[in-house]
């Protein structure tokens, strides 16, 4: 049952949210739903043929049944954030409801299909090492199914009560409540989660939506000095729609924040589906089988040069690749490199993988059987790696010929086995986009009418919008999650605050106990979930 927010006093009438879909449209979408679903299903069956690997009739359903609830996620999202984006070209009268969500959506699919891959992976790296190394066990299904239902069903109670609230926020704290989960059940203490990188993303999103109070407030205060039209920050007239000029750039603002959204959010799923996919198909997709045969030599050299770069940290310590997976294994746990026993471990896998490659003569070619630990390998290097990144003194003690060979490496591994198929980007496209079409008007209201003590003005519209997509576009470029609904909804706050409109403190304080709650809430959910779903696989074998 929705939330009974006082409505802005004296305000235009509300532009027409009720209206149905044409019956035609409501066939369209059944057409695309069911293509994205064959779709998907096709393509799957084409990677596993073209692996040669086989999937029993049981697994192939309980892989369907995974990227189902993964997709749900993704449509939840749509219709959940997104509504954001289009609440300021509604409630100004720039474009009419239906087109406006179908526009909106349309260009949520054209950034999950343009988007780089850099924040899926960042989402997976908070996950706990020993799960993302053994995805395909029971406890590894109950990883993902925990966090994706508790995520959902977080959205889908604030969607309720129509309260803009951070799927991403939602997805972050549930992955935080499964690693908890594990560490207690598997250790007795809190542990496996990399809260290093997940303070990054917390920050991130704690820092967004005051960028877009801030950012929102000081833009419209410039837009006043730069067009002093006032009919730019008055409220639009009733059933009027605004001026040519300023459409344009509501229109503009609204498919920015879109493709924005798109290109940040669409991504979160991706990394979920591609655990999903190594999970039950590992032959076909625990490897990039796309990296041509060509490029074998060169992945060669680069693992023999940071090999070399690793043994001169490593004090002449050398270990057999099985104790060097036990001591990187560690290392990832507890995300500190000490000593000399981690490079070590890094020197002899990078040498056992270069070995193994070359003798099979490429990625697509390595056999089945031995894909799985290949890929665990390259895991274990890599995102031992990347830890120095963030380690000045270590990064100090190699010469800059060492630091760019090390740097070669990763991307080699990185490209070998962090890759999101095609036919995924799409599937994840058509989820979001089509989920914005669904469930949109609770969030929309909220937004157009609850935010401020008046009705959204164009200069309110555009300056909000117009920061939201400049965030969430450079978010997007340093592969950091982003709120959309944060971002958007603090924004629309700054700007009538700049405009003088007053805030509905009721709504704010509303809004900020979700935000607050979310990580708790999701985080509770999601450790649940893990802790009866993962003695329930184990139960059953």
């Amino acid at each position: 049952m929705a939330t009974t927010f006082d409505a802005f006093p004296a305000a235009p009438a509300r532009p027409l949210l009720s209206g149905g879909i044409h019956p035609a449209g409501r066939w369209v979408f059944l057409a695309v739903l069911l293509a994205g679903l064959a779709y998907a299903g096709v393509s799957i069956a084409d990677d596993v043929a073209r692996a040669d690997e086989t999937l029993a009739l049981g697994v192939f359903a309980f892989l369907a049944l995974a990227l189902l609830i993964a997709l749900g996620f993704e449509f939840v999202n749509g219709f959940h954030d997104t509504a954001n984006a289009v609440a300021t070209v509604i409630y100004t009268r720039a474009m009419p409801a239906p087109l406006a969500v179908v526009w909106s959506g349309a260009f949520n699919f054209l950034g999950v299909v343009v988007s780089s891959g850099a924040v899926a992976y960042s989402i997976v790296t908070l996950l706990p090492v020993n799960l993302v190394l053994h995805v395909g066990s029971g406890a590894g299904y109950a990883m993902i199914f925990s966090l994706l239902l508790a995520a959902i069903a977080w959205n889908l109670g604030t969607w309720a009560l129509g309260l803009p609230n951070s799927s991403s926020h939602a997805l972050i704290g549930s992955i935080l409540g499964v690693g908890v989960a594990n560490g207690l059940m598997s250790t007795g203490a809190v542990g496996g989660v990399d809260w290093s990188q997940a303070t990054k993303v917390l920050v991130s999103l704690l820092i967004s939506p005051i960028i877009g109070f801030l950012g929102s407030f000081v833009l419209l205060l410039v837009m006043k000095r730069i067009a002093p039209d006032p009919a730019l920050y008055a409220q639009p007239k009733d059933d009027a729609p605004p001026p040519r000029g300023i459409r344009a750039l509501l229109v503009f603002t609204c498919t920015a924040v879109s493709f924005a959204h798109g290109g940040n959010d669409g991504q979160k799923g991706m990394g979920l589906i591609m655990l999903i996919l190594i999970g039950c198909a590992p032959t076909a997709y625990a490897l990039n089988r796309t990296v041509p045969d060509s490029a074998t030599p060169a992945f060669v050299q680069s693992a023999e040069r940071a090999g070399q770069a690793f043994a001169r940290q490593a004090g002449g310590q050398v270990l057999a690749p099985a104790a060097a997976r036990q001591v990187l294994t560690k290392t990832l746990a507890t995300r500190k490199l000490e000593g000399a026993r981690p490079y070590a471990a890094l020197a002899s896998l990078s040498g056992d993988i270069s070995q193994r490659i070359r003798t099979y003569g490429s990625l697509r070619r390595v056999p089945a059987a031995a894909t799985p630990n290949l890929r665990g390998d390259m895991y274990l290097v890599l995102d031992t790696t990347r830890l120095l990144d963030t380690d000045k003194s270590a990064r100090a003690r190699m010469t800059a010929a060492e630091v760019d060979a090390v740097d070669a490496h990763a991307k080699r591994l990185e490209q070998g086995t962090r890759y999101i198929p095609t036919w995924v980007k799409v599937t994840v496209a058509l989820a979001l986009g089509l989920g914005t079409c669904v469930g949109w008007r609770r969030i929309v209201v909220t937004v157009g009418e609850r935010i401020g003590k008046t009705h959204l003005t164009y200069g309110m519209g555009a300056s909000a919008e117009l920061v939201a997509a400049s965030t969430i576009l450079l978010a997007e470029g340093f592969g950091m999650p982003v709120s959309t609904t944060h971002i958007l909804s603090s924004g629309v706050a700054g700007a009538s605050a700049a405009n003088g409109a007053g805030l509905q403190w009721r709504t704010v304080r509303a809004i900020a106990l979700a935000w607050v709650l979310t990580l708790p809430a999701a985080m509770l959910l999601a450790g649940v979930l893990y802790a009866g779903l993962s003695r329930l696989a184990m139960f059953g074998g």
